[in-house]
C-alpha cells in the first residue's frame, strides 16, 4: 500500500513543475495551466464520497488494487492527450482513479491497527507518499527540460500496472481481519448519504474536516507554484526547482521516521502548533529570500512542519467516527482535496496580479493561523475529556 501511495503521489505532483512547460506547448498563461491541477484535485476530492462507501462494502484492500489498474488506464490517456482540454479532462479522471489509494489505506490501517500505536504505524506508511510526492515534483521538472511533458504519464501507467497486480496478489494471504468487508446492502447510495450527514453530524468532525479543508487551500495553493516562483525569480531550471522541492519530501520523511519521538516530546497539541509555525516561517523564506538557496531550508522545513500538522489531523480523522471510520477518513480526503482546488485556483486567478512571491507569504499566514486553531481547538477538548 506504500508503493501504491507512492503512485497516487507522484501522479498528484507532477504536473506542478510542468506548468512553463505547458503554458508554453498549449499556448497559455501560467494561471490557466495550473487548471490541470484543480482538475485532479477537484475529482480526487469528490470521489472520496463514493470510495469510502465502497471500500467498505467491497474490502478496502480490493478496491484499492483496482483503482490502480484504472489509474494506469488514466495515466495513459493523459499521456495521449492532444489539445489542453482532453489533457485537463485526463487529469479529472487520473483524479478520480488515483482517489482511493491513500484515504482507503488509511482507513484500513484505521481498522487492523490499535489507536495507541497508530500514529507510527500511518507516519511509516506515508512515507510512501511523501517520496511519490516529492518525486512527482522532481520528475515533471526533468521531464520538461530532458524529455517530454507526456513522459511522467507512461511511466505512471507502467508503474500502477505493476503495483496493482502486486496487490490483487497479496489479497489471498492478508489475515482475516484485514480482509473483512460489510455486508450488502440494497440502498448503497442512501446508506453512503446517510454515513456521510453522520459523520458531519459530529462537532469535532466538523472541526477536523474544516481544519484539513483550510490547511489543503493555504498551503497547497501556493505550493503549486513553488516551482515556477524559483524558476521566474532566480533562474533555475525546471528540473532544479523540483529537486529543491523534493526537500519537502524529506521534511516528511524526517518526522515519519521519528514520528513516535515527536508524539511523545510535543503531543498533538504541540504538533500542530510547532507544524504551523515551521510552515509560515518556511513560506516566507522561499517567497521573499533574496537568493535561491533559501530555498533549501525553507522546503525542508515546509514538509517537516506539514506533515507534524496533518499527521495529527490524519489520526484525529481515523478516530472521529470509528463505527463509519471509511465514510469518515474519506470525508478528510475529500475536504482536503477540495480545499486544495480552491487554493490552486485562487493562487491560479490571483498570480498575474500579485506575482509567486506574495502568494507565498499570503500562504504561510494562512496556515499558521489554521494550524494555531486547530491547536487550540484540541486543547479544549482534551480539558473537556
Amino acid at each position: 500500500m506504500a508503493l501504491a501511495a507512492f503512485g497516487s503521489g507522484l501522479s498528484l505532483r507532477v504536473n506542478d513543475t510542468l506548468l512553463p512547460k505547458l503554458a508554453q506547448e498549449f499556448s497559455v498563461s501560467i494561471g490557466e495551466a495550473s487548471l490541470v491541477i484543480s482538475c485532479f484535485a477537484i475529482s480526487y476530492g469528490l470521489a472520496q464520497l463514493v470510495f469510502g462507501p465502497f471500500g467498505d462494502r467491497f474490502g478496502k484492500y480490493r478496491v484499492i488494487a483496482w483503482a490502480c489498474l484504472a489509474s494506469a488506464c488514466s495515466s495513459l490517456l493523459c499521456g495521449l492527450a492532444s489539445s489542453f482540454m482532453a489533457l485537463c479532462l485526463s487529469r479529472a479522471l487520473a483524479g478520480f482513479t488515483a482517489a482511493a489509494v491513500i484515504p482507503l489505506a488509511m482507513a484500513w490501517i484505521g481498522d487492523v491497527i490499535p489507536y495507541e500505536r497508530r500514529q507510527p504505524v500511518l507516519a511509516k506508511f506515508l512515507i510512501g507518499q511523501i517520496v511519490g510526492l516529492a518525486s512527482g515534483v522532481w520528475l515533471g521538472g526533468f521531464s520538461a527540460d530532458h524529455l517530454s511533458w507526456r513522459a511522467p504519464y507512461w511511466l505512471l501507467a507502467a508503474y500502477f500496472v505493476g503495483v496493482g497486480l502486486a496487490l490483487f496478489w497479496l489479497i489471498p494471504r492478508l489475515p482475516a481481519r484485514a480482509r473483512r468487508i460489510q455486508a450488502a446492502h440494497s440502498g448503497m447510495v442512501r446508506q453512503a448519504l446517510s454515513e456521510f450527514a453522520q459523520v458531519l453530524a459530529l462537532p469535532w468532525a466538523r472541526v477536523v474536516l474544516l481544519t484539513v479543508a483550510l490547511e489543503g487551500m493555504c498551503l497547497y495553493g501556493p505550493f503549486a507554484f513553488i516551482a515556477t516562483h524559483l524558476h521566474l525569480s532566480h533562474g533555475l531550471s525546471l528540473a532544479s526547482s523540483g529537486a529543491l522541492v523534493m526537500l519537502f519530501g524529506l521534511g516528511g520523511f524526517i518526522f515519519a521516521s521519528a514520528s513516535s519521538l515527536f508524539a511523545q516530546r510535543l503531543g498533538e497539541q504541540g504538533l500542530a502548533r510547532w507544524g504551523g509555525a515551521l510552515m509560515f516561517a518556511a513560506l516566507l523564506l522561499v517567497g521573499l529570500g533574496p537568493v535561491w538557496w533559501l530555498a533549501l531550508p525553507g522546503c525542508l522545513m515546509a514538509g517537516l512542519g506539514f506533515y507534524m500538522l496533518h499527521n495529527t489531523l490524519q489520526v484525529n480523522a481515523t478516530q472521529m467516527a470509528p463505527e463509519r471510520r471509511g465514510a469518515a477518513v474519506s470525508a478528510f480526503a475529500s475536504c482536503f482535496f477540495l480545499g486544495q482546488s480552491v487554493g490552486v485556483g485562487l493562487a491560479g486567478a490571483a498570480v498575474a496580479h500579485t506575482g509567486t512571491a506574495a502568494l507565498l507569504v499570503v500562504g504561510g499566514v494562512g496556515v499558521l493561523a489554521v494550524a494555531l486553531n486547530f491547536a487550540g481547538l484540541l486543547k479544549r477538548k482534551l480539558a473537556q475529556r
